[in-house]
């Protein structure tokens, strides 16, 4: 059974804040069928002033930097608050690219967040890729999320 039929079985509703993903979660749920009964909402937060407006805090970012598992918490939470969705999903990480705006030793490290409302619980992982090729390491990543997820869901 796929994450959609799970997350409909469960009456589960699910929204993502992607950063390096670039929306491949928020495309990965649509791409199965009734989604629409299940996907909330998608921000793709490339910039660190979008990650504010979906209130992921200044302060939180200048602490640990835009590139750590606290951010992702952050935006797992705050785009489940936003969307009033019972799953948030939050990535963010550094894919083989040089951010001049946030200076990172952590090149193709990925944060992912899943906040679950039900339980006020947040569940976490910390991965590296090693492609050099960025379409690859996207897809690693996607495969991480869902595989996470599909441990999310079954407590749920």
């Amino acid at each position: 059974m796929n994450i959609v039929e799970k997350l409909k079985n469960k009456n589960l509703h699910i929204s993502t804040m992607e950063s390096c993903t670039g929306g491949s979660l928020a495309n990965y749920i649509t791409n199965i069928s009734d989604s629409s009964l299940i996907f909330s909402f998608g921000a793709v937060t490339y910039s660190n002033s979008f990650k504010e407006k979906f209130n992921v805090d200044k302060s939180l970012i200048d602490k640990y930097s835009v590139y750590s598992i606290e951010v992702a918490k952050s935006m797992s939470y705050n785009i489940s608050i936003y969307s009033n969705s019972d799953i948030g999903v939050g990535i963010t990480g550094l894919l083989g690219k040089y951010d001049k705006f946030n200076q990172s030793e952590k090149d193709n490290t990925v944060y992912i967040a899943i906040y679950s409302k039900k339980h006020n619980k947040y569940y976490d992982k910390i991965i590296n890729v090693n492609s050099n090729d960025r379409i690859i390491n996207k897809e690693q990543v996607i495969n991480v999320v869902v595989d996470l997820l599909d441990e999310v869901i079954n407590y749920e």
